[in-house]
């Protein structure tokens, strides 16, 4: 095998363990993240209630509690409001303080569900890294410079 192809397999091989590692670095992270959000939300202690779409009675731990939390937050809002948004009250309506903090609660809870999906495309391409790390180390000649490459 001449010098550049050798060099070139070397380098191949390399760059697909390297791959594999941000692979599994990357579901780590992800995974992490997921965790960290998940017992952010258990220790809030919300509970979906009677008036949420399904899973009344749950505790809010993960992005389809947390959606659903956050429209019945909007449904109570709007109730109170009449059917208006924070933006279309006027300044001195009594019930738009209400309504701002539950437009922060609904944020906020919307918040952990792109935190959830953001963790799942993260260990997602994880694995993709790893895919393509191992098929990159697959093709590549495992023969280097007359010894066997690991």
């Amino acid at each position: 095998m001449s010098t550049a192809v050798s060099n070139n397999a070397k380098s191949v091989r390399v760059i697909g363990l390297l791959a594999i590692i941000a692979g599994f670095l990357l579901i780590i992270g992800g995974g992490a993240t997921s965790l960290v959000v998940r017992d952010q939300l258990i220790a809030e202690n919300i509970v979906l209630g009677d008036d949420a779409a399904m899973f009344q009675g749950n505790v809010v731990d993960g992005p389809i509690d947390a959606y659903l939390q956050a429209e019945v937050i909007n449904m109570h809002a709007l109730d109170m409001s009449g059917g208006r948004t924070y933006a279309e009250m006027d300044r001195d309506d009594p019930m738009r303080a209400t309504v701002m903090n539950g437009s922060f609660l609904r944020a906020s809870l919307f918040t952990s569900v792109i935190a959830f999906g953001v963790a799942a495309f993260a260990a997602g391409v994880g694995v993709v890294f790893i895919l393509v790390g191992w098929a990159l180390r697959k093709l590549a000649p495992a023969e280097v410079e007359g010894s066997v490459a690991a």
